[in-house]
């Protein structure tokens, strides 16, 4: 993928090794907390808030990868509902779904995008 366009706006959490495939870490960005996962074995990376509106807990990004039908999805650890990967949806309770975030991968580093700024550029390169 391409640089960050404005690099105050990304910020780098960790390298693409740090994440074992089809797991998640957690990062703190601009004071919050972000799961970040990893798909596959390759750059294909995703990040989403940590914290589970369900349980009240930080505890998304130790949650399991895996796909309901078409979507990408990770289950809560503690009361397995099913979070999209792709836009936060809790397809559970939607009235619970998390932020989705900007996330990529750039000379080895992920990079999330937490800011409002940062999101919406990674939403215009996604519909570009």
């Amino acid at each position: 993928m391409s640089h960050p366009h404005q690099p105050e706006t990304w910020t780098a959490v960790c390298t693409v090794r740090d994440i074992v495939p089809n797991t998640g870490v957690c990062a703190l960005v601009d004071d919050k907390q972000i799961a970040v996962f990893r798909i596959g074995r390759g750059e294909e990376v995703y990040a989403i808030d940590n914290f589970d509106p369900n349980s009240q807990a930080a505890v998304l990004s130790r949650g399991l990868v895996g796909n309901l039908g078409e979507r990408l999805v990770v289950a809560s650890p503690i009361y397995k509902h099913h979070f999209d990967l792709r836009s936060g949806e809790c397809l559970e309770a939607p009235e619970q779904s998390v932020n989705a975030y900007g996330a990529r991968v750039y000379d080895g580093k992920v990079w999330v995008a937490a800011s409002s700024v940062a999101m919406r550029e990674a939403e215009e390169e996604l519909a570009a």
